[in-house]
């Protein structure tokens, strides 16, 4: 869609400078929008991952290899493949739909609270896929989310938005160590985080520097 004011860049070029080339960013932005399971439609999983591949005109082998790789990343079974999207667990819907996108090999994915309304362990094998996706593509990864815990966990560098407008923005420590500010936009810090404050505050030799379950783990056993 059309800005109505201002621009989007992509690396440095404006993607609406050759309005007849605008098709081209579809293959280079890959967007998962929240619930993705809604936009299920093929009748097989390995067809619905196919789909965006197919649109890329690729050879029948790159389409099957780019399926098997997307389905390995998410953590889905190959037996799964042959089977319909809606027999399958929401969490696997959800994988699913990632995995589309990610077949499509998109220089930057950006998703929208892409672990919204699952439990802990479906949360955890989203986050792992999307995580392995970055690692193994050098891909740039952008989260839209409101879970401060989700984003220590796995986001290298944070973007607070506020009221349309860049708020702060740096690594987890230049965020986190400015609580009072994002409480007062509505957000805060990891509830970890808040823990160990307060131990802190209670004379307690810990460091109120720790983001994650796991860093507090360390602290806590040394």
């Amino acid at each position: 869609i059309k800005p109505m004011s201002g621009r989007i860049l992509l690396d440095g070029e404006d993607i609406w400078a050759k309005p007849k080339e605008i098709g081209n960013v579809r293959f280079r932005v890959g967007l998962v929008m929240q619930y993705p399971e809604y936009q299920l439609f093929e009748d097989t999983v390995g067809e619905d991952i196919a789909f965006g591949p197919k649109n890329m005109g690729l050879e029948k082998e790159e389409i099957e290899l780019r399926v098997k790789e997307a389905a390995e990343l998410v953590g889905l079974d190959a037996e799964l493949l042959d089977k319909s999207p809606f027999d399958l667990s929401g969490g696997q819907k959800r994988r699913a739909a990632i995995a589309g996108v990610m077949a499509m090999c998109p220089e930057v994915l950006v998703l929208d609270e892409p672990a919204a309304g699952l439990d802990p362990a479906g949360k955890n094998l989203i986050f792992d896929g999307i995580k392995r996706y970055a690692e193994t593509t050098g891909a740039a990864v952008i989260i839209v989310s409101h879970s401060m815990d989700d984003m220590a966990k796995y986001c290298e560098e944070l973007v607070v938005l506020s009221h349309s407008k860049v708020a702060m923005c740096g690594d987890r420590k230049a965020v986190f160590s400015r609580c009072d500010e994002l409480e007062s936009i509505g957000l805060g810090v990891p509830q970890i985080t808040k823990l160990v404050m307060l131990l802190h505050e209670k004379g307690i030799d810990i460091s109120p520097e720790i983001y994650t379950v796991d860093e507090a783990e360390t602290a806590i056993a040394a």
